[in-house]
C-alpha cells in the first residue's frame, strides 16, 4: 500500500451554518462531541511517528449546506449485496429527521437513472423506507456499467440536487470520481459522497465494507450443507464456490468460521492440480486419511487453468471462467479409481440477496449517517471508510487506486492454511 497518496479532502466552500445536532464540543459531559476537522486517524497503524493521515469522519459544527433548501440523491449501483437498503434507509432518515432535508430524490437503477432515457426517480421520505432493512436487495435497483458523467451532472443540475450519495464498489466509485470531477469542471457546488458496498471486502483503504459479514455468515451455511453431504457419502466431496474475482476474503474467512474446510483456494495464491505436490494428491491424501473432503473456492481462483474468454461484463470486467464446475469434473476424473462422490454448491446469488444480519445493520447505520454528515458539511469526492476501527473519510481517489488483496504471507492467511492443514504451496516448485 503506497504511503505517499494525496488523502486530503476536497471541500466546497467554507462552512458557514450552524449545525442543528446540537452537540458538544466539551469531553466529559455525558453530550456525544462535534468532530474537529483537524481530526484524523494515521495510515500506517503500526508505524511510529509521522505519516499520512485520514481525515475523521463525523458530525461538524459548521456546515456548508442549509438542510432545509438541499436537495438530496441516492444511487445504488453495481451487483447486489446485503444492507443495501439498510444504506438507503439510514441516509433518508438521517437526512430528513437530523438535517431537516425535505426532498431527497432516489434514482433508479443505478447510474441509468440519472440519464434522460432511465427511469424517473423516486420521492423518498421515512415513510417510504420504514421497513426496508428487512429486505435484500434495493428498492431503488441497481445496474451495472458506466454513463456520460456530463449527462449526469446535466441530470443533477436540472433536478436541483446539492448531495448526491452514491452505494457501491470499485465501478461505482470511479463513476462517483468521475462526477465529481465534471462538477469541479464546471465550479458547481454539488457534493458527491460514496458509500462503499462491495461483498467482496476489496477497496483500498478501507477495512471493511458493508455487506462482508452477511455474506460470510450466510457462505458459512453454505460450506455446512457442503460439510454434511461430503461426510453422507463415501469419500464424499463437498465443493463450494464463493464470491471474490480478485480477493479471497469471503472464502478465508468463511473457512475460519466454518472450521470443517480441508482445503481453500483463493486468487491471491496460485495452484495446480496434478504433481505431488498438487490439489489432487492433496485430497486424495485427505480421503484416505478422513474419508471425506470439504473444498472452497473463491471465484476468481485458479483462472490460469480454466478456459475463460476475452469477455467483459457491463462493468468492463473480464468474464471469468468457472472454477467450480472445473473443480468438480476435474476431481471426478482425477480421483475416480477413489469412486468420489462430488457435491458441489455455488450460493452465489442466494448470499447476495440476503438481508443484513444484525452487525451488517449496524455497520449500515454508521456509514450512512457518517455519510450524510460528511456531504452537509461540504465535503466532496470522498467515500466513508473504516480504518483502525475509527470511520474515516478517504478521497475516491485513494479507494479506486487498486484493490485490497489477501497477503498470503500475512498471519491472516496462516490462520486459514493452520485450520485447514493444506499445505502452504500446492504446487511442485
Amino acid at each position: 500500500m503506497t504511503h505517499d497518496i494525496d488523502l486530503r479532502i476536497p471541500a466546497l466552500g467554507p462552512a458557514t451554518f450552524d449545525s442543528p445536532l446540537g452537540l458538544s464540543t466539551v469531553a466529559g459531559d455525558h453530550v456525544a462531541d462535534y468532530t474537529p476537522d483537524d481530526a484524523s486517524v494515521v495510515l500506517d497503524l503500526g508505524r511510529r511517528g509521522a505519516g499520512p493521515v485520514f481525515e475523521r469522519a463525523g458530525a461538524r459544527a459548521k456546515l456548508f449546506f442549509e438542510g432545509s433548501r438541499a436537495v438530496a440523491g441516492i444511487v445504488s449501483c453495481g451487483g447486489l449485496c446485503p444492507g443495501m437498503n439498510n444504506v438507503i434507509r439510514g441516509l433518508v432518515n438521517q437526512l430528513r429527521h437530523t438535517y431537516g432535508v425535505r426532498r431527497i430524490l432516489g434514482f433508479r437503477y443505478g447510474f441509468l437513472g440519472l440519464t434522460p432515457n432511465g427511469p424517473a426517480p423516486l420521492e423518498l421520505g421515512p415513510e417510504c423506507v420504514d421497513e426496508i432493512h428487512l429486505q435484500g436487495g434495493t428498492i431503488l435497483g441497481s445496474s451495472r456499467g458506466p454513463q456520460p458523467p456530463a449527462v449526469m451532472v446535466d441530470t443533477l443540475e436540472r433536478l436541483h440536487v446539492d448531495l448526491l450519495f452514491c452505494i457501491g464498489g470499485d465501478g461505482t466509485l470511479r463513476g462517483a470520481a468521475a462526477l465529481a470531477e465534471e462538477i469541479r469542471r464546471r465550479e458547481r457546488r454539488i457534493a458527491i459522497v460514496g458509500v462503499p458496498k462491495t461483498i467482496d471486502n476489496d477497496v483500498p483503504f478501507i477495512e471493511r465494507t458493508f455487506g462482508f459479514e452477511t455474506a460470510v455468515a450466510e457462505a458459512t451455511r453454505a460450506i455446512t450443507a457442503a460439510h454434511v453431504e461430503a461426510c453422507g457419502a463415501p469419500n464424499g466431496v463437498g465443493i463450494v464456490r464463493l464470491m471474490g474475482r480478485h480477493s479471497g476474503f469471503i472464502a478465508a474467512s468463511a473457512t475460519l468460521a466454518s472450521g470443517e474446510v480441508d482445503l481453500c483456494l483463493v486468487p491471491e495464491l496460485p495452484f495446480q492440480l496434478d504433481g505431488s505436490r498438487g490439489v489432487l494428491a492433496f485430497l486424495r491424501a485427505r480421503l484416505r486419511e478422513r474419508g471425506h473432503a470439504v473444498v472452497v473456492a473463491a471465484e476468481g481462483a485458479g483462472q490460469d487453468l480454466v478456459a475463460a474468454g476475452a469477455e467483459r461484463d457491463a462493468s468492463g470486467n473480464a468474464k471469468l471462467g468457472d472454477i467450480g464446475t472445473f473443480l468438480r469434473d476435474a476431481l471426478v476424473r482425477g480421483l475416480g479409481d477413489l469412486e468420489v462422490n462430488v457435491k458441489y454448491i455455488d450460493p452465489s446469488y442466494i448470499v447476495r440477496a440476503a438481508a443484513a444480519n444484525p452487525a451488517d445493520a449496524i455497520f449500515c447505520g454508521r456509514l450512512a449517517e457518517n455519510a450524510v454528515h460528511a456531504a452537509m458539511a461540504g465535503k466532496t469526492a470522498l467515500v466513508v471508510g473504516l480504518w483502525g476501527g475509527l470511520f474515516t473519510h478517504v478521497p475516491l481517489v485513494a479507494a479506486t487506486s487498486g484493490r485490497a488483496t489477501i497477503s498470503t504471507d500475512s498471519p491472516f492467511w496462516r490462520s486459514v492454511v493452520e485450520s485447514t492443514c493444506q499445505p502452504a504451496l500446492l504446487a511442485d516448485s
